[in-house]
């Protein structure tokens, strides 16, 4: 709860540069689809990443009166998470270390100008709530479901992105996500191991569809 109200505390203080209106009488609604590249930070040796999906509906919401400042939240299906190989260190290519979400994030969207079909910058906090974990054959037992590799059953964090919205209905949209939350906070208890946050982060490009 004290993570949730910080991610909303950060958004609130984004706002507050400028004049808000948000007109919930006017929201849209749209739907989403993209793909996910994905890792945990400090985690798993060796590593590598994971490439996932996500699609889910969105909301925007109008928060000025020149069409410029908008709030967009999100509920969608989230895959990310990380495999067991990389070319610099090897590994097994049949590792999995998957984490797939129900993921709510809450950004500040804000249009370059007011013309209908102009580029975007959006951002704020995520919510990432665990619906499955995956972990085939890891590199070490260690890293097992009923070991220490258990998943934290939520995550949050903060996303950025670019895009461009073509007549404000069809938009592509590239992000990154960058984790605050321990995804694997039993890990640290594993022996001789480095006692550092395993952070989740993923990269996306997705498109969306808004509805008038």
């Amino acid at each position: 709860m004290k993570k949730i109200i910080l991610g909303a505390s950060l958004l609130v203080s984004v706002m507050s540069f400028a004049q808000i209106d948000i007109r919930f009488s006017e929201t849209r609604f749209g739907v989403l689809a993209g793909g996910n590249y994905s890792g945990v930070r400090n985690a798993h040796n060796p590593s590598g990443k994971r490439i996932g999906l996500q699609a889910g509906a969105m909301a925007l919401i109008p928060a000025d009166h020149d069409d410029m400042l908008y709030l967009q939240t999100e509920v969608k299906y989230h895959q990310a998470g990380e495999t067991g190989y990389n070319k610099a260190e090897g590994g097994n290519k049949e590792t999995k270390y998957y984490n797939d979400y129900i993921s709510v994030p809450i950004y500040v969207k804000g249009y370059f100008s007011e013309a209908e079909s102009e580029f975007f910058a959006l951002g704020g906090p995520y919510f990432n709530f665990l619906l499955n974990q995956k972990v085939e054959k890891p590199s070490r037992d260690y890293y097992a479901i009923d070991k220490y590799g258990k998943a934290n059953s939520f995550n949050w964090g903060i996303g950025l992105g670019l895009g461009f919205s073509y007549r404000r209905q069809l938009e592509l949209t590239l992000k990154y996500d960058l984790g605050l939350s321990d995804t694997y906070p039993d890990l640290k208890n594993m022996p001789k191991e480095v006692t550092k946050k395993k952070s989740e982060q993923a990269i996306s490009i997705g498109v969306s569809y808004i509805f008038k």
